[in-house]
């Protein structure tokens, strides 16, 4: 039986164990984490407007108590931020190879 067979059988059976609810730590670790990355991205001058909305989204639902839907935009902000990161310090140099010679 393959893996995947055996996962999915646990699954309709329900012997998969449930995923457990974010807490107030989870959500403030996984916020603090999208904060650093988005200031990181702010000071190389490439911070997106959707980090800044999920970072915003993340404290709405923190302050409303739904600490999983907190936690995950914290999350989804820090991908952002690292995306834009990312972005920016490979298209530092990657303009010249657009460059007309």
């Amino acid at each position: 039986m393959t893996r995947a067979c055996l996962l999915a059988m646990l699954l309709a059976l329900g012997l998969m164990p449930a995923a457990r609810a974010a807490t107030e730590a989870d959500y403030k670790a996984a916020f603090a984490a999208a904060e650093a990355a988005a200031k990181e991205a702010a000071g190389m001058r490439n911070q997106w407007t959707v980090t800044v909305s999920a970072l915003a989204a993340a404290k709405k639902a923190a302050d409303g108590g739904d600490f999983d839907r907190a936690t995950a935009a914290a999350k989804e902000a820090e991908a952002l931020a690292k995306a834009s990161i990312f972005q920016a310090t490979s298209e530092k140099e990657a303009w010249k190879a657009m460059e007309i010679r």
